[in-house]
């Protein structure tokens, strides 16, 4: 079943395109999103289309920043109910737990994952932002929205106490880095393994403007009686452990389980009933990190092997031949595979 969003996550869609002198018509049907869609702020619309939308508008106007510019028209309100609860809570950091709780409003296939003391940047907090679908390596409009977005909402909660530290993409700049200057007013690292904003602990500490428990607990309620929580598989939560451990050797089936507080036997057999393993995700995984990045950033082949896990580059040629059927080198000159061609090269039977 296709990953979906709220089609909120498109407000200011059209009026950028007629504004960069596109028509948003022809781009929504060529993406099998109807204007109705984009009406409805409550709509689902397919987050793969999404994120191809996204795509084809950059190129088609000859606009690489094209998702900064629409995170510049948009704020906290597209997240709709999951809003009202996360205004209302009592500090920044009880706002971003709201978020991380009830993202799956917006959409399940999204994760906020917020690290209090960041493994990469001591001293500082990080929020990761990460995709819990399959096969979407092109999705750097995407990404760039995401964290756009998230940066206003927290210059929104934060107001001037919010102090942006550190930006990394996990993919090469797609705009001068001027203009990430210029919209973050912050460092922006690219190609970096994660998508993610980097503050001050003591931002999150920030009480809210405007609090209202009643209204905060209201709202709460009103997303757990009327949204159906996505059975958070243990798929889903085994992916995102692997893709936050696959660069740093920690994604073993025995590292995984302890994250997930599981025995190792339990996480085999829950995943077993779901007919899936843990060699198959972490397979998929590192074959979509590699894509990624040898689609999406100029990195050397030995340190993109060192990214998704692989003990060095003679191994990443090994394992880009079984998953495309070519060679890291033909990927980045030719461009990403299909993904039919790539679920067959990796043995998986096509949809």
């Amino acid at each position: 079943m296709d990953a979906m969003i709220r089609s909120g996550a498109l407000r200011g869609f059209a009026p950028l395109v007629e504004r960069l002198g596109g028509a948003p018509g022809p781009l929504l049907r060529a993406h099998g999103i109807t204007a109705e869609a984009l009406a409805d702020e409550d709509a689902l619309v397919s987050l793969r289309a999404t994120g191809e939308l996204l795509e084809a508008a950059a190129q088609r106007l000859d606009c690489p920043d094209f998702g900064l510019q629409l995170a510049g028209t948009q704020d906290i309100s597209i997240l709709g109910p999951l809003a009202v609860a996360m205004q209302h809570s009592a500090t920044v950091a009880d706002a971003l737990r709201c978020a991380t709780r009830y993202l799956f409003v917006h959409s399940p296939a999204i994760a906020l994952t917020p690290l209090i003391d960041s493994p990469r940047e001591p001293g500082m907090s990080e929020l990761r932002i990460s995709y819990l679908v399959e096969g979407m390596p092109e999705a750097r409009q995407g990404i760039e929205l995401s964290l756009g977005v998230m940066h206003r909402i927290l210059q929104f909660l934060g107001r001037s106490h919010y102090r942006l530290q550190l930006v990394t993409l996990p993919h090469t700049p797609l705009a001068p880095m001027v203009r990430y200057a210029r919209f973050f007013g912050a460092e922006v690292r690219a190609a970096d393994p994660f998508a993610a904003l980097f503050i001050r602990p003591i931002d999150l500490d920030t009480p809210l403007a405007e609090v209202n428990d009643a209204l905060r607990q209201l709202a709460a309620h009103h997303l757990e009686s009327h949204y159906a929580r996505p059975g958070e598989s243990t798929s889903a939560r085994v992916r995102l452990a692997i893709s936050h451990s696959l660069s740093t050797g920690g994604a073993s089936r025995d590292r995984v389980a302890a994250m997930l507080a599981l025995h190792p036997r339990t996480l085999r057999r829950r995943l077993a009933d779901e007919g899936s393993s843990f060699e198959d995700i972490r397979d998929a995984v590192a074959r979509e990190t590699a894509l990624r990045y040898l689609t999406t950033t100029d990195l050397p082949m030995s340190q993109i092997a060192d990214l998704v896990g692989l003990s060095e580059q003679s191994a990443l040629t090994r394992a880009c031949r079984r998953w495309f059927g070519a060679a890291p080198s033909a990927i980045r000159r030719d461009g990403a595979p299909s993904q039919a061609a790539a679920r067959a090269a990796a043995g998986e039977p096509s949809r």
